[in-house]
């Protein structure tokens, strides 16, 4: 039996795929689920149950979350990456590490195969293969919800057909929880005007009163709260589900998908939108204008490449290298207030501010320049005005 490595979720298609693929096929399928984020253990063990139960070989679980934001997050604060100013890129950018990691295991087991269950009408189909066909172009990529063009009823249909029997009914809202983010799809976001309703996001509002979080950042990394040390990734989690009490971070995003066509998706990425924002905000404190500006082109560059699969083009590395090396003087705290459903950014205190009252305050006293210096700069300074305006004055 030829050794198949099916990227499995436990829902329909993937399930599917699971029985149609060592029943049909005759496929020896080992299932394989990468964490990201947000699954407890718990629900990896009834993922684990269903695929064996389907027909699987075994079941893998594979812990990548530290492994995505030493990869992939970090880099998105660093560039404080807002695809279309809007969207923190919570799930595309999981599918990347998700794809290595399933090949990965696809390499060290042996398989001659790999399956997944995206359909021909989305991102992850592109995210997937791209990463397959590079990084082991050697190993054949089936998918059968694409290639026979599936209906859920049919896959239901034949599930029942072979003694499958669970609780296929199709969820009001699609929910995909992630460290950076969770995606909330419906009705509504199929349409250009509809907003998704209070009760589609997974998080509702709990908490009223106004609360006053620290952030501390080290290099651009988030390394305590409150003045509690902690991993980056467990500051993330723990902010999180502080700011979610107060259903911050909830918007619909717009965009271009890979394929060519428009989509328009929910999400509620409390920690990340915090952390971006407040991040940023240390950076207009600490770094040049030109850093800045530089930072800016490069990480929307960074998202736009990451959001359409390309993460293993070498450009990608330079970038990271860039964007690190800006973060050298990125430290100090960020004061956050949280109200219901938004925040505030309150101020920043870091050894590396910029904003150096022995040089003078923006709009008050100059203690580094004369007067006769100010009008001499701005006299140079208007050169290039006023000889364009005389030269464009006389053709005139």
């Amino acid at each position: 039996m030829k050794k198949l490595v099916l990227a499995y979720s436990g829902g329909l298609d993937t399930s599917y795929c699971a029985k149609y693929l060592s029943k049909e096929k005759g496929f020896e399928v080992h299932a394989v689920s990468v964490n990201t984020g947000g699954f407890s253990k718990e629900e990896i063990k009834s993922i684990e149950e269903k695929a064996l139960a389907l027909g699987a070989a075994s079941y893998t679980s594979i812990d990548a979350v530290q492994r995505f934001y030493d990869k992939v997050v970090k880099y998105l604060i660093f560039g404080n990456v807002l695809r279309n100013n809007t969207y923190p890129l919570s799930v595309s950018a999981e599918r990347i590490i998700q794809a290595v990691e399933i090949v990965n295991h696809a390499k060290k087991i042996g398989a001659s195969h790999i399956a997944h269950g995206s359909t021909g009408a989305g991102n992850d189909q592109v995210r997937f293969d791209m990463i397959f066909q590079i990084l082991a172009p050697e190993i054949e990529i089936i998918t059968p919800i694409r290639d026979h063009k599936l209906a859920r009823e049919e896959e239901i249909a034949y599930l029942q057909q072979n003694g499958v029997d669970y609780s296929w009914e199709k969820a009001k809202y699609s929910i995909n929880k992630g460290l950076w983010g969770t995606s909330v799809g419906g009705d509504e976001t199929l349409t250009s005007h509809l907003p998704l309703p209070e009760s589609a996001y997974p998080r509702q509002l709990e908490a009223k009163l106004p609360k006053e979080v620290r952030l501390t950042f080290e290099k651009g990394e988030l390394v305590a709260l409150d003045g509690n040390a902690n991993s980056p990734v467990n500051n993330i989690e723990k902010l999180n589900d502080i700011a979610s009490k107060y259903a911050i971070g909830r918007d619909i995003h717009v965009g271009d998908t890979i394929i060519g066509i428009k989509g328009r998706v929910g999400f509620e990425a409390a920690a990340p939108l915090i952390i971006i924002k407040a991040h940023h905000l240390l950076e207009k404190h600490t770094l040049s204008k030109w850093q800045q500006y530089q930072k800016e082109q490069l990480g929307n560059f960074y998202g736009m490449l990451l959001h359409e699969g390309n993460y293993l083009d070498a450009v990608m590395r330079n970038i990271e290298t860039f964007l690190e090396d800006t973060q050298k003087n990125v430290s100090g705290d960020v004061f956050v207030t949280l109200h219901p459903y938004r925040f505030e950014l309150n101020g920043v205190t870091s050894e590396h501010d910029l904003m150096n009252a022995s040089f003078g305050s923006y709009g008050e006293m100059n203690k580094g320049w004369t007067a006769d210096d100010a009008k001499g700069f701005i006299k140079i300074l208007s050169n290039p005005g006023k000889i364009s305006n005389y030269v464009y004055q006389k053709e005139q």
